[in-house]
């Protein structure tokens, strides 16, 4: 699918392209700056069109499980990927035809996409009802390239993915969202035991990783059951480093106000807490970054 069907066509059959703001954004669908800004118009309907293809990341994460009331996108009752986002990461950061494996494969979005804009994917997710519904909406949307979903455990299931091009996930939030009780799933650790195994499931990842290549986690930090934040981005910059990818480049996904309106006044008034409207998205290079960038251009 190519990326211009996105908004349909015109009487004559031609795919139709909105007009992008700026010669700067017509070149890379959108600034590349170090502010995201999901909120605004070109952003939403460029989402909306993706949605329209027939993405349904939500199903099977009716039964999610939270605390505080706070999801970690901070718009709907489950955190759902931004597709718009998961489009640009592909288009800066990885090449065309590329491999993209992903540790943390809940939810269609990323294999969808990156399937309709050429890329390979490969993902993992414990659940086998997810990547059950994963394939049902793949087999329902015609792509360039079919993605690939496994189930099982990222700490065996990453043994035998594929040489990636580009590391691209989005992990749990520590137990902020709880999407099951096995005891391997991440959402039900406690947190001690789910940075130990987090961090080795970022080194099972960049092992798999080429050399001279992106990564790309979206993380954001959240407090825990006393209020306080767990540091998180932190937590996930100092493990990537640990394994030789080095922090390369960080953006913030200013997202959607939604429901943080409704309860920023009694966050606020009651305990001085603002209410959280972004992510961190975060960029590792392993090796030379000039080789990865060139990798992408070609």
């Amino acid at each position: 699918m190519s990326e211009l069907a996105l908004f349909g066509h015109d009487l004559f059959g031609e795919a139709i392209k909105p007009k992008a703001s700026g010669p700067v954004a017509e070149r890379f669908t959108f600034p590349p700056f170090t502010i995201l800004d999901a909120r605004g118009g070109e952003w939403q309907d460029r989402k909306t069109a993706w949605k329209a293809i027939g993405i349904r990341s939500e199903e099977t994460r009716e039964n999610v499980t939270k605390y505080g009331g706070v999801t970690s996108l901070g718009e709907k009752d489950t955190s759902i990927f931004d597709p718009v986002l998961c489009e640009l990461a592909y288009r800066w950061w990885s090449p065309y035809g590329g491999q993209v494996v992903d540790p943390f494969a809940g939810g269609s979005v990323r294999g969808i996409i990156a399937g309709a804009i050429g890329r390979n994917y490969w993902g993992c997710d414990l659940r086998q009802e997810q990547i059950d519904a994963n394939r049902k909406q793949a087999d329902e949307i015609e792509t360039e390239q079919k993605p690939v979903w496994v189930c099982g455990d990222s700490m065996e299931t990453l043994d035998s993915a594929p040489p990636a091009d580009f590391i691209f996930s989005c992990p749990p939030y520590g137990d902020l969202e709880k999407y099951s009780d096995n005891p391997n799933d991440l959402s039900a650790m406690e947190w001690h035991t789910f940075i130990a195994a987090y961090r080795r499931i970022i080194l099972r990842s960049i092992l798999k990783l080429k050399e001279n290549r992106f990564a790309c986690f979206v993380v954001g930090d959240f407090r825990d059951k006393k209020g306080f934040y767990r540091n998180f981005v932190s937590e996930t910059i100092g493990a990537f480093e640990a394994c030789g990818a080095r922090l390369y480049n960080e953006a913030i996904l200013a997202t959607a106000i939604g429901s943080a309106s409704m309860r920023v006044t009694k966050q606020f008034d009651s305990g001085r807490k603002l209410a959280k409207v972004h992510q961190n998205v975060l960029v590792f290079c392993k090796g030379d970054w000039t080789e990865a960038a060139r990798a992408v251009c070609k």
